[in-house]
């Protein structure tokens, strides 16, 4: 960081032979215009052609760490660093328009296809709100995530805001830095078999109750949760703990599929939402939500 700021726009003035490039005439040039470089370890990349006419592109690399990008006249002398790559500011207002336009009727294309294969996934699978809903919003979770029990307030607080209008689903991505976020999904899973309610029950007590839960109390906490519920206890034992049943191997696949297709769409933390497709990553408040409900709104 520091070379960086010391370096940012600077114009060395160099002289160049007749042969052309010199490169380690160009390093005590830099060296003599920018002291601080002086007990640095310099390296000049191989000069390659650029964009510009008459001009090459190089590249500095600091004490074999940090790499700068340069452009060099040979027949001036003068190298010019670069912080950024070169941005094209030639298109006219017409064609920015254009290209705004492309690139919203790409995005709804994409969302359209995202929701699309949510909905068929997530067919079955535990939701509040309307089914008939004309809006969807799918989160992929972690119970043991604290971000994700932020978010579970906010969800709450939209579908009261929205009766009529939202969906939500909720999809499990346990992230492998959780000890008992997997077991959790499972133990959920296995109470989504019976009852739906009962995988709520679950789903609100380990949001709510998630600083209290440990790997070794997680599952007799969620037992004496569904002892509300009018589930068969000794069924949901079965599916939780013995890994040879059927029952257990069908939920622990499901969850496995739910973290792959989370991976599909390029998901690497938790919670990430799609409203009809379109993504809002991270925990968010409720005014985003509303932003991006309105702009989908637009397009129903």
């Amino acid at each position: 960081m520091r070379w960086t700021l010391l370096l940012i726009s600077f114009l060395v003035v160099c002289s160049v032979t007749a042969q052309g490039f010199d490169q380690e005439q160009l390093l005590a040039n830099l060296r003599f215009r920018i002291p601080d470089l002086e007990g640095a370890e310099l390296t000049i990349g191989e000069l390659e052609p650029s964009l510009y006419s008459g001009l090459k592109r190089g590249s500095l690399t600091i004490n074999g760490q940090q790499t700068l990008q340069f452009l060099l006249s040979e027949e001036q002398g003068h190298l010019i660093l670069l912080t950024t790559n070169p941005i094209d500011v030639s298109l006219t207002e017409a064609e920015i328009a254009e290209k705004l336009a492309e690139q919203a009727t790409q995005e709804k294309l994409v969302a359209a296809e995202t929701h699309s294969a949510l909905s068929r996934f997530a067919e079955g699978k535990p939701s509040r709100g309307p089914s008939d809903a004309p809006i969807t919003i799918y989160e992929f979770s972690d119970f043991q995530c604290p971000y994700c029990a932020r978010a579970s307030t906010v969800i709450e607080e939209l579908l009261n805001k929205y009766p009529e209008e939202v969906r939500f689903v909720y999809l499990h991505y346990p992230l492998g830095m959780h000890d008992w976020a997997k077991p959790a999904a499972v133990v959920a899973d296995c109470a989504a078999r019976q009852s739906e309610a009962a995988f709520w029950v679950l789903h609100d007590n380990f949001f709510e109750l998630q600083s209290d839960i440990s790997s070794e109390s997680m599952p007799q906490q969620a037992r004496s949760w569904l002892q509300e519920t009018d589930i068969d206890l000794d069924a949901w034992q079965i599916c939780t703990v013995d890994e040879s049943s059927a029952a257990h191997q069908n939920v622990l696949l499901q969850v496995d599929i739910s973290s792959a297709m989370a991976e599909r769409f390029g998901l690497t933390g938790t919670p990430a939402f799609f409203v009809n497709g379109h993504l809002l990553s991270g925990a968010h408040p409720v005014e985003a939500f509303d932003d991006l409900i309105a702009k989908v709104r637009e397009n129903l």
